[in-house]
């Protein structure tokens, strides 16, 4: 009888082991999937990163670590290479947001193991094998579109006179000129360069259309998120809606954060 006794009171203590292990991993889970609350913002071509700021007050204000990214817009290898080195910085799972060109940069960059999941701000989506140009000749340019040709240094300039219309027409025309006078230079060969692997085939992806866009036409935009089963959201603003409207692009990135949290 003793010796059952004590077998019986094993048993009763590893049951109650397994159960303590079980609630501290479930707590320790849980925490886990509070954990994504780093945000990666990616710029496009004809802007540079302070044009994020109204969406970093936004995030950080919500608790998010937000770092914005200053591509060098010298080549694709080249900005994926400057988000890889901000993601390699983060603390944890990160949300990588991405704005027109910068869609196309997120879509090599997305695939650093820290990225969580991916958005697309009225943003280039190209496929494997595809360039950002092959999308930008799908539909024809809005009379605003102000995307000129090359110069001789094969740099790609937006004409200044149709900036604030073709750009970002629902922000301030002060707000606008600064915009216009902080962009870095942009090198033609980005346009051109083919993605090799896709990082929204295997990460959750959102999008975010801006449906009064003259630099992308929104059409183009949708065409790209229908292929890929992007979650999408549909703006009324122009190309800047991280600018007009960042609390919507905000609560999009947000959405993001938190359902890849559940999943984690």
């Amino acid at each position: 009888m003793k010796i059952s006794t004590l077998k019986n009171r094993i048993k009763s203590s590893l049951v109650s082991l397994t159960l303590t292990l079980a609630v501290v991993l479930g707590l320790t889970n849980l925490s886990q999937a509070q954990s994504v609350k780093n945000v990666v913002l990616v710029h496009g071509a004809f802007a540079d990163g302070s044009g994020f700021k109204s969406l970093y007050t936004e995030l950080a204000a919500k608790g998010y670590h937000v770092t914005i990214v200053q591509n060098p817009l010298t080549s694709l290898e080249d900005d994926v290479n400057a988000v890889k080195v901000a993601l390699d910085k983060q603390d944890g799972p990160a949300v990588l947001a991405g704005h027109s060109w910068g869609g196309t940069v997120i879509t090599e960059a997305g695939n650093h193991p820290k990225v969580a999941a991916l958005v697309y701000i009225a943003a280039f989506q190209p496929d494997k094998g595809e360039s950002t140009v092959q999308w930008l000749q799908t539909a024809p340019p809005a009379p605003e579109n102000g995307v000129l040709a090359p110069d001789d240094k094969g740099i790609v300039y937006y004409d200044k006179a149709k900036y604030h219309a073709g750009f970002c027409a629902d922000i301030s025309k002060a707000e606008a000129d600064f915009m216009y006078a902080s962009q870095g230079a942009f090198y033609a060969k980005g346009f051109i360069t083919p993605i090799t692997n896709p990082a929204w085939r295997n990460k959750p992806t959102y999008g975010l259309i801006a449906t009064e866009d003259k630099s992308i036409n929104p059409d183009i935009q949708r065409a790209m998120y229908k292929r890929s089963n992007t979650k999408v959201t549909e703006v009324k603003g122009s190309h800047v809606i991280f600018m007009s409207q960042p609390k919507i692009v905000a609560s999009v990135i947000i959405k993001a954060a938190e359902n890849a949290s559940a999943k984690n």
